[in-house]
């Protein structure tokens, strides 16, 4: 199928992913359907739109906004798909609601940059990681790989691409380019590689 505006993608596992394996028992994490943390975001392409040229093929898989695989309830309490589901666990999306999309590599799309956390080194400070601040992952050409950079507060949100917790930002919101050191340590907590 091919549509005019909308790629049609599919979640690459399933809708959710509230479930982790233990050993040979599985733990479930969670069990509501509103909450953005256990909302899948990968999913693979299945069709491209017509009417405008992407680098995103049929077959790639991609990092979609949570919203497009979430389920919700209405007023009278019934349990709806979100306005992205076509049939038969389809989706419909727009290009603005894909971040991170896999050829070969992971590339980012316009607009966006996924920065991987650091580690803290203050004596001081009682948290694990540096805030605002990061080293860049994947960038859509803004910025070069390994690139140190500062972003705004509240702005950050949070994804897993294999095994690593990435923030995503838009590129507007970086506030200063550091100079790289070669002393500062990525933050990768143990959940976040676990599956």
């Amino acid at each position: 199928m091919k549509s005019t505006f909308y790629f049609l993608i599919k979640p690459k596992t399933t809708r959710y992913n509230n479930t982790k394996k233990i050993g040979d028992k599985e733990l479930i994490l969670n069990s509501e359907v509103f909450n953005h943390k256990y909302i899948s975001r990968h999913a693979i392409v299945l069709g491209l739109p017509s009417e405008f040229k992407t680098n995103i093929k049929i077959g790639d898989e991609v990092i979609v906004h949570h919203n497009v695989f979430r389920r919700w309830h209405d007023v009278k309490g019934r349990e709806r798909n979100s306005r992205s589901y076509w049939k038969e666990d389809k989706y419909l999306i727009s290009e603005d609601q894909i971040f991170l999309y896999k050829n070969e590599d992971w590339k980012a799309t316009l607009g966006f940059s996924f920065i991987k956390p650091l580690k803290a080194i203050d004596d001081f400070n009682t948290e694990d990681e540096r805030p605002l601040i990061g080293v860049i992952k994947y960038s859509d050409g803004t910025f070069n790989k390994e690139e140190l950079v500062g972003f705004r507060p509240r702005i950050e949100c949070e994804e897993i691409i294999n095994g690593e917790r990435l923030y995503r930002i838009m590129n507007k919101f970086t506030t200063i380019k550091y100079e790289y050191q070669g002393n500062e340590k990525e933050y990768n907590p143990s959940w976040a590689q676990s599956g």
